[in-house]
């Protein structure tokens, strides 16, 4: 099974925090932060039918990530409120 993970910044609730989201799957639905990784990432591309351009860094990908300033890279499931965020890159540029 596949899992896939996602905000929903709709009318009727406003979270596009993809960290809170992480947050919430690795507490109530007991998933790891690797397995929240996971489906918020390369899991969630291929629910759009788009995981061979995005999804994971791999060579012929579309260079999006984020860079943190943080210890380790769990810190975004355990410190949802204040992410640390350094950088943002998307398409391989920084923004």
């Amino acid at each position: 099974m596949i899992t896939a993970l996602a905000s929903d910044f709709c009318p009727n609730a406003y979270c596009y925090n993809m960290a809170l989201v992480s947050h919430l799957a690795c507490t109530n639905y007991r998933m790891t932060p690797k397995e929240a990784l996971a489906a918020a990432t390369l899991n969630a591309a291929f629910s759009l039918g788009i995981a061979d351009k995005v999804g994971s860094l791999e060579v012929g990908k579309q260079g999006d990530l984020i860079l943190l300033d943080a210890p380790d890279w769990v810190c975004v499931v355990y410190m949802f409120g204040d992410t640390p965020l350094n950088s943002v890159i998307k398409r391989g540029k920084i923004l």
